[in-house]
Parts: structure tokens; sequence; C-alpha cells
């Protein structure tokens, strides 16, 4: 019997989208123009043992960027 998961219920997302398959040279390319254009990065670092800290910080939308687990110290 096999069994999917309610990914509707998963952070609550609504779709599941892949990772875009790149090339070398597509990264490459892409650092070439990162001389070239702002990038700003915006992490915000969880200890791993607070990570449905992190969770529902996300599912809350009190930051902009990405949430990065780090191990405990």
């Amino acid at each position: 019997m096999t069994r999917t998961f309610p990914y509707d219920i998963l952070w609550g997302e609504r779709v599941i989208k892949s990772v875009a398959n790149l090339t070398r040279r597509d990264g490459e390319e892409f650092l070439a123009l990162t001389t070239r254009i702002p990038i700003r990065t915006a992490v915000h670092p969880f200890p791993l043992s607070h990570a449905n800290e992190a969770l529902d910080a996300l599912r809350r939308g009190l930051f902009t960027g990405a949430a990065a687990l780090v191990m405990d110290a």
C-alpha cells in the first residue's frame, strides 16, 4: 500500500516545485553578473534546537529571507 504525504498542510504550501538544474556555464555566467548587480541576502540563523520557532517565524512571515538552522553551541 502506497501512502502519500498531504503536502497541502506542510508549512501551508500550495504547490511543490523543483529546483532548476543549471549547467556549470550557467553558474559561471551568473557569478560574472554578481560583480555588476547588487545582490542582498537575508539569512536568519536559528539554533537547531529552535527549529520549531524558525518554522513558526517563517509561517507567520516575521522576516524576509531564508531561515538557516545551525548547530547548537
